[in-house]
């Protein structure tokens, strides 16, 4: 599959092991490279659900000066959008329990923006995906946090680790989308690069 893709050496410019995990389910030779103090701020005056593919965008253009005539950079991001707040990644203990306070018992969307570039040609897209929170406890919450350190994930959870156990009730749209790449999407724009 993707033989349209044998030419390129594909670069996923990025440190998530869970993107690694995907991206490596469909198939494709890749290789990882991320380069540090990439900026990842974004104006206050743009929509939250438009956040996540602005700083994929961000990301991307950190590396099309490095680019060889053959390499495709994959860059993503993704956000947890609670209202109408940006949940980023917990610094501490405090603020994962304070984001996971947040969510309990509510719906929040996940927003993963994915930017596909080359010299020739760049394309960008996200993908949103409602989640359903149950009603969690402090020692839920605790426990969670104790257990699985989710400082690396944006909103402070993983909805692979046993938060998404017991917390997740139900969700619209790709469950990939919410571990940070939406899989089947990416496929499709490869598919037609």
């Amino acid at each position: 599959m993707l033989e349209n893709l044998k030419d390129y050496n594909i670069i996923l410019a990025s440190g998530s092991p869970r993107r690694k995990e995907l991206l490596a389910g469909l198939g494709i030779n890749f290789e990882t490279k991320v380069l540090k103090g990439i900026d990842e701020s974004y104006p206050n005056n743009i929509p939250a659900k438009e956040v996540a593919e602005y700083i994929s965008k961000q990301k991307a253009a950190a590396y099309k000066n490095i680019l060889n005539d053959k390499d495709m950079i994959i860059t993503a991001d993704t956000v947890v959008i609670n209202g109408k707040e940006i949940l980023g990644k917990p610094h501490n203990k405090q603020q994962a329990s304070e984001m996971l306070e947040n969510l309990s018992n509510k719906t929040h969307s996940v927003v993963t923006g994915v930017t596909i570039l080359t010299k020739e040609k760049s394309i960008s897209f996200s993908t949103e995906t409602k989640v359903d929170f149950a009603k969690l406890s402090g020692e839920e919450i605790n426990y969670y946090i104790d257990n699985y350190k989710p400082f690396d994930k944006a909103g402070a959870y993983g909805i692979q680790e046993w938060i998404g156990y017991v917390a997740v009730k139900s969700i619209s749209g790709s469950y990939f989308n919410v571990m940070g790449l939406p899989i089947q999407r990416l496929y499709q724009e490869l598919k037609n690069w």
